[in-house]
């Protein structure tokens, strides 16, 4: 089938009481293990593309590998947009093929935040592609993405209220106690903001930074209105610890098929657990 936008998928999410994940594209592995995984699992998900991964792959790249993991997999996908730095890099991605994009204006003052949000809504939705807007600083450190921990700053319910009443986006992303990265300690989510905030908007609340938090958390935010949750250093962990393992035990091994094909298969594993958990398993 061919790539859809979050919202063939999200609103369900929500009612249902289930979440979607967003599994950061990086390479052939993880296109590859990840679409495997949802076949499998019978979930949809999302592909995350960061610009960093953007760059690297070459953007005809990433919108064509894309569309032959939907095609073969067989469940709906959304190819989006990770944290977009300008209208520009959003509009780039849209005229290429993406069907979801994620303008993060959370580096601008509050007013100009949703100025440039709404614009990148209506040039979005007026071709059917999905729009992710973000309030409040996520700390951590993921590709492009660097935010010390002091600076990082947790959303205020009532302005991710207003937010979306001015700028509809589908899917709403708040800093709620997540980071980017693995957590050296357990993070402290904050519960409260979830429920004040989804209880007044209609699209789902996104989670950043879901690799490492509890499964209990993560589970009771879902309950709370979450509906998309983004996962990706726990996938690379994954792939890289199996390639660390079999170069250690193998150091002439030089054919990267016998390596990789071992990677991919550790980020399959990693998203059908994850799958599982946001209880997305049997929803496509």
């Amino acid at each position: 089938m061919p790539l859809v936008p979050m919202t063939d998928f999200l609103p369900r999410a929500k009612k249902e009481g289930f979440a979607v994940g967003q599994f950061n594209m990086n390479n052939l592995e993880f296109v590859q293990g990840i679409a495997a995984a949802a076949k499998e699992e019978q979930s949809p998900f999302i592909y995350g593309v960061s610009e960093g991964a953007m760059r690297y792959m070459g953007i005809d790249y990433v919108v064509a590998m894309a569309e032959i993991a939907a095609r073969e997999s067989g469940v709906p996908v959304a190819l989006h947009l990770d944290h977009g730095s300008s209208f520009d890099v959003v509009m780039q991605c849209i005229q290429a093929g993406f069907s979801s994009v994620m303008f993060d204006g959370s580096h601008y003052s509050f007013e100009e935040n949703i100025r440039l949000t709404k614009e990148v809504v209506k040039a979005a939705h007026a071709v059917g592609v999905s729009v992710e807007g973000e309030l409040g600083t996520i700390g951590g450190v993921e590709d492009d993405v660097q935010v010390d921990e002091e600076d990082a700053a947790l959303a205020n319910p009532e302005e991710a209220i207003r937010f979306w009443e001015e700028t509809k986006v589908d899917a709403m992303a708040i800093a709620v106690g997540t980071a980017h990265g693995m957590y050296k300690g357990e993070p402290k989510i904050h519960f409260e903001i979830i429920d004040e905030v989804a209880k007044k908007i209609d699209a789902p609340i996104v989670l950043h930074g879901g690799s490492g938090v509890p499964d209990a958390a993560i589970q009771e935010s879902i309950k709370l209105g979450v509906g998309k949750i983004n996962v990706n250093t726990e996938s690379q962990v994954a792939c890289t610890q199996v390639i660390r393992d079999l170069l250690g035990e193998k150091p002439d091994m030089i054919d990267p098929r016998k390596y990789l094909g071992p990677g991919r298969d550790a980020i399959k594993e990693t998203v059908k657990g994850k799958m599982r958990l946001f209880g997305s398993s049997g929803k496509a």
